[in-house]
Formats: structure tokens, C-alpha cells, sequence
């Protein structure tokens, strides 16, 4: 029973909050904009550690508790004291069954804080049309409102469309599908419609309604400024990429298991979450009133502006922390705004850190590198075949290197003599590269520093993929070639080799 309550504050004054999902996507983003408005946070977590690592955790006004939300009564000392709970929980990407789990989870947290007291509970759920034909990712949001309005605290609900933002698993398929099918054979949902929002337009409205006691026990659809298909916001997102004219080819017999494999081989969602997403965009998602612009006097962005917004960190190029922007932010996954495959081997050096970096960088140029020389050979004839410097461009000094200098067909990134040297890769690629050699000192004594080599590569569409797999077998011939050419140079010249020769001499 959910029964009516009256404002649990006065507007302004300072809350306690609980806050479930704190290291989740939407969460993640809301924590700091309650800090900064004063409240004091209860941080449900099932890993503190995770939780630790988000710049806010530290703050003063933060206390967190380690919770199994399985188990009702462990939850309850957590919540206890709290005026208003946020339930921003959802099991998608962590159990296969997870209607069941999230009806589970969604009435131990009504009950435990029912019983700790809280005042009120302010909850994210779905917009799509009610009846028989609301997919099951959306069914199991009703579900979960449901079970959050079991008890006697009033229950507030958002219900939101696809949550335009860099690392929301539904914006993120759209961005990939888009940049990396120049023509899409595509399911006939594409020409459902559908209200998407910024997540700076669902981060107001989530912490509005802490100041509006009208929204108190209210279900509210929260949507963009836009009633728009699914093939329209594909033509927005190659716009807002910079992308010539996208072709979409609706075909109806590509059921939501077929699209979501589809999904699982061109975009880094993987098909058991592409799976639910897929068939909740075979439901309209409206907004069925506008309710919540009137109550919170807010107009939202438009999808132009929202993608725009949410693709502003590729041009900076760096994780933006602010809160009040739609970049990357602590709790995005690691593939938001592009994918970038990782090549990464370390071994430990019998030499000091100077001449380790001394060995580095003297790689290329007429020196070469190291081992399976041929092999850059062959790819630096490739590159300038297709018009790129090739190996011919060689490198200013035979022995420094500086921010800025050609080494072959790299450009030095960043060069900090005894620590690390990055290099840029200007070869013709279907996509961005860089290689990193960092030196990471012993951590106990008598202990030798180990050297860490790091390949990055950003593919640009498919294209890009698929040549990262295509000289994914080459790999343990070039990369180790490399750090063990490394290893035996530094070895070899360093002080304490010289010294041992004299002392055998």
C-alpha cells in the first residue's frame, strides 16, 4: 500500500540521502551533484573498493556501506536516518534472469527501508505503452515500480526513454552501429518512435524532486524535446560524427535475438544486455503528458544537442569529471566514446631506469627495432603506398628524442627521460595507435624496475576492426621482439653489466 505523505522537508535544507547504483552509470553522475548541494550521502555499494574510486567518495559528507541487497536486513542499518532513498539498481548486466532478481531486489529494498524509516523513495524506471506487448526489459521496470510501492513510503517514479550519454549501453549501440555501418540492414523497429533525453535533463529531474513536493508518490514520464524514430537519431548521430549519408534497410524478419548477436559483433555491448535493449525498442516510448516540464519548469535538449553534448569529450580527448556536462565520467564503462584495443606486456630488467630508457629510445631509424625487422619494412612500404611517411622519414638524432620529433612513421607523444616515452603513430590506419614504454621503479628493495609496453588502437568503423584482428597473430613477433630487444640492450649497457665485466676481467 502506498498511501499519501507530506513533503519530508522544507525545499532547500539539507537531506540525507541513500543512494543505491553510486557506482552505476546514472549514479555515478548524481552523487556529486547532491554533494555540491549540501545533502549528506549513504552509499549502498556491494564493493567499497569500486566506490572508492570515484573522486567524490572522499568527501566528508559521504559514509558507505557494503550491502547484499539480497539479504533485507543488511540493508536496513544502511538506510536508517535517511529522509529520501534513490533505487537506481538493475541486474541487466549482472544475471541472465534478471526480472526475477530485480522483483527480488526492488521489494527487500521497499521492506528494509520501510522499516528503517526513510521518508520517501525516488525511483528510474521506463517509459512504453502499457498492455500485452511491452517487451520484457520494460515489463520487469513496472515490476520493480510495483514492488517499490508495496509499503506505506510513497514512491516517486521517473519514467524514462533511451538515456542519451556516453556510456548508456542503449547510446552507445547507436554511436557504434552508426559509425561503423556505412549500410545497416536493420530490424523494422527502427521506425518506432521514440522521446530520448540527455542524462543531464534525467540528472535535473532526479534532483528536482527533492525540492518539489508535488512530484511525492506521482508517476512522471520524462522524455527529450523530441518525438523522433530510431532511424532519424542514426542520421543525427552520422551528422554529429562528421559521417557521409548512413543507409538503413528495415528487413522484419530480424528478430531482437538476431539483432542483438548483430549488436555483439559491432559494438562492445555484449548480446545478453543487447538482447532486452533490442526488444524494448520494438515498443513506443512517449512521453504520454508533459507533466514534468511543468512541474520543474524545464525544457529539455533536443537530440541534435543531447548527442552533441554527450560527444563533446572526443574533441578534448580526456575522462570529464564535471557532472554537469554529458562526457565520460567515473562509472561510464571503460568502451564509452570508442573502443580501444589494448596490447599490453611487461617484464622485469637487470639494469637501472636510465639505461632501460636509454635502450628505448634509440629504437627506429637506422637502428630498427630490435627484432622482425622485415616485417616494418614491409609495413612501412606498405604505408607510403597508401600515401602515409613510411620508415624513409627515419629521425632527426640517432639518439635523442623530444616532444614532437618524427621516428619513422611515429610522432613522440611524450618523452620523460628514465620514466616513459609515448609515440603517436602517423602511419595510414584505419584508426588511431599509440605505443607506450613505461618504466615502473621495484617496489622493495633489492628488487629489479620492470618495463611495461602498451600498444593502443582506436578502430574507425568495422574497417578498423577488423584490421586490428587481421595483425592480431603478428603481435607476439613485434611486441615481444621489441621488449626483449629492450631487455638484452638495457641489460648489456647498463652500469652494473660494465662493472661486473671489469670485476670478472
Amino acid at each position: 500500500m502506498n498511501t499519501a505523505h507530506d513533503s519530508p522537508r522544507n525545499p532547500g535544507s539539507p537531506l540525507r540521502i541513500a543512494l543505491t547504483g553510486a557506482t552505476g552509470y546514472v549514479g555515478g553522475r548524481l552523487a556529486p551533484r547532491l554533494l555540491a548541494s549540501g545533502h549528506q550521502l549513504n552509499c549502498l555499494v556491494r564493493s567499497r573498493q569500486k566506490l572508492e574510486s570515484r573522486h567524490w567518495s572522499g568527501d566528508s559528507n559521504v559514509s558507505t556501506f557494503e550491502v547484499d541487497m539480497t539479504d533485507e536486513d543488511s540493508m536496513v542499518e544502511s538506510l536508517r536516518g535517511c529522509d529520501v532513498a534513490y533505487y537506481l539498481v538493475h541486474s541487466m548486466q549482472s544475471s541472465r534472469d534478471y526480472a526475477r532478481q530485480d522483483d527480488l531486489l526492488a521489494n527487500n529494498f521497499a521492506r528494509a527501508a520501510e522499516t528503517a524509516g526513510v521518508k520517501r523513495i525516488i525511483y528510474l524506471g521506463g517509459l512504453g505503452e502499457t498492455g500485452d506487448g511491452l517487451s520484457t526489459h520494460l515489463t520487469s521496470r513496472r515490476q520493480v515500480e510495483s514492488a517499490l510501492e508495496s509499503t506505506s513510503i510513497p514512491v516517486t517514479t521517473l519514467r524514462a526513454a533511451m538515456i542519451i550519454g556516453s556510456g548508456s549501453a542503449s547510446f552507445e549501440i547507436l554511436r557504434y552501429l552508426v559509425e561503423r555501418l556505412p549500410i545497416m540492414v536493420t530490424p523494422k523497429w527502427v521506425s518506432t518512435e521514440s522521446q530520448p533525453i540527455s542524462v543531464i535533463d534525467v540528472l535535473f529531474y532526479l534532483e528536482a524532486c527533492l525540492d518539489s513536493p508535488d512530484s511525492i508518490g506521482r508517476t512522471i514520464d520524462v522524455g527529450g524535446s523530441s518525438i523522433i524514430t530510431y532511424r532519424e537519431l542514426m542520421k543525427i548521430m552520422a551528422k554529429a560524427l562528421g559521417l557521409r549519408k548512413r543507409f538503413v534497410i528495415p528487413v522484419p524478419l530480424l528478430t531482437p535475438r538476431l539483432s542483438s548477436y548483430w549488436i555483439h559483433f559491432v559494438t562492445p555491448v555484449i548480446a545478453r544486455i543487447a538482447q532486452p535493449l533490442a526488444e524494448g525498442l520494438s515498443n513506443r516510448v512517449v512521453c504520454r503528458d508533459d507533466i514534468a516540464r511543468r512541474m520543474f519548469k524545464h525544457e529539455p535538449l533536443d537530440p541534435a544537442e543531447a548527442i552533441k553534448r554527450a560527444l563533446q569529450h572526443e574533441t578534448t580527448n580526456e575522462v570529464m569529471t564535471s557532472w554537469m556536462d554529458a562526457g565520460r565520467v567515473p562509472g561510464d564503462p571503460d568502451w564509452s566514446g570508442g573502443k580501444v584495443f589494448i596490447d599490453q606486456r611487461s617484464t622485469t630488467v637487470n639494469a637501472d631506469a636510465q639505461s632501460i630508457y636509454e635502450a628505448i629510445r634509440i629504437i627506429g631509424g637506422g637502428h630498427g627495432y630490435y627484432s622482425a625487422d622485415w616485417l616494418w619494412h614491409v609495413r612501412g612500404f606498405m604505408d607510403k603506398a597508401l600515401g602515409g611517411p613510411g620508415l624513409r622519414r627515419g629521425r632527426r638524432d640517432q639518439r635523442e628524442l623530444a616532444f614532437g620529433d618524427a621516428l619513422d612513421f611515429w610522432r613522440v607523444l611524450h618523452a620523460d627521460p628514465g620514466r616513459r616515452l609515448t609515440l603517436f603513430a602517423e602511419m595510414k590506419l584505419p584508426g588511431t595507435a599509440t605505443l607506450e614504454f613505461d618504466i615502473k621503479a621495484p617496489t622493495a628493495a633489492g628488487e629489479s624496475p620492470s618495463l611495461v609496453q602498451v600498444a593502443r588502437f582506436r578502430p574507425r568503423g568495422l574497417l578498423g576492426i577488423l584490421y586490428w584482428y587481421s595483425i592480431k597473430p603478428l603481435h607476439g613477433i613485434v611486441f615481444n621482439g621489441i621488449l626483449n630487444g629492450i631487455k638484452r640492450e638495457a641489460e648489456a649497457t647498463s652500469p652494473s653489466a660494465e662493472s661486473g665485466a671489469h670485476t670478472h676481467a
